[in-house]
C-alpha cells in the first residue's frame, strides 16, 4: 500500500482534494478530525493537557477548543508543547487506522504535515496550493472571521513555497486550473512511479 501525505495551507482546498480522493475510493485519514476526537477520548491526552493548561481547559462538553486556541496561537512555545502532546497520539491512531486499510492507496491529510513530522509516515507528499489572497478570502467567508485572525493561523504554518518545495507533487486550486484533471494526472503518476 502506498501512503500519500496531503497538505496545504489554510484555505488552500486540501479538504476538497481529500474529498476527491474519497470519491475515487481511496481512504482518507484526516489528522485534524482525529485530533479533535482524541483530545476528548484519550485519558492520557486529557491528563497531560489539563496539567499543561489548567483544569478549566475541559468542560462538561470536552476540551474547550476556543480557550485552548486563545492560549496557544499567541504563544509559539505553548503551541509546540501542546503539539508535542497531541501529535504522537495522532501518529499512533493513524498507524492503527492504516493497519485496517486494504486498498492500494491511503491518504493522511494534515495541514501541518511537515511541521508535525507526519511526512515521515508517508511515501508520497502532495501539496495543494492556492494564492494567499484567495486563501484569505475563502477562510474569511467560510468562518466569518477577520483577516488578522486568518493571518495569525497562517503564521503558525509553513509557507506554501516551502510545502511545495518538499512535495513530490502540487495541485493548484486557484479557481483557474480544474481540480479533477490534476487529480487524474496525479493518480496516473502514482500508478507509474
Amino acid at each position: 500500500m502506498t501512503t500519500i501525505g496531503l497538505t496545504g495551507g489554510i484555505g488552500s482546498g486540501k479538504s476538497t482534494v481529500a474529498s476527491l480522493f474519497a470519491a475515487y475510493g481511496i481512504p482518507v485519514y484526516v489528522a485534524d478530525d482525529a485530533g479533535k476526537r482524541l483530545v476528548n477520548t484519550s485519558p492520557n491526552l486529557r491528563n497531560r493537557l489539563t496539567s499543561l493548561l489548567g483544569d478549566g481547559i475541559y468542560g462538561k462538553d470536552g476540551l474547550n477548543r476556543r480557550m485552548m486556541a486563545s492560549l496557544i496561537f499567541n504563544d509559539k512555545n505553548l503551541l509546540e508543547r501542546v503539539n508535542a502532546i497531541i501529535h504522537p497520539e495522532i501518529a499512533i491512531d493513524f498507524d492503527r487506522w492504516l493497519e485496517r486499510q486494504t486498498g492500494r492507496y491511503a491518504v493522511l491529510e494534515s495541514a501541518i504535515l511537515f511541521e508535525s513530522g507526519f511526512d515521515a509516515k508517508v511515501e508520497v507528499r502532495l501539496t495543494v496550493h492556492a494564492p494567499e489572497a484567495l486563501r484569505l478570502q475563502r477562510v474569511i467567508a467560510r468562518e466569518q472571521t477577520t483577516e488578522a485572525e486568518v493571518r495569525q493561523r497562517m503564521n503558525n504554518q509553513l509557507p506554501d513555497e516551502i510545502k511545495m518545495k518538499y512535495a513530490d507533487c502540487v495541485i493548484l486550486n486557484d479557481d483557474t486550473h480544474a481540480l479533477i484533471p490534476q487529480m487524474e494526472n496525479f493518480l496516473v503518476w502514482l500508478d507509474n512511479r
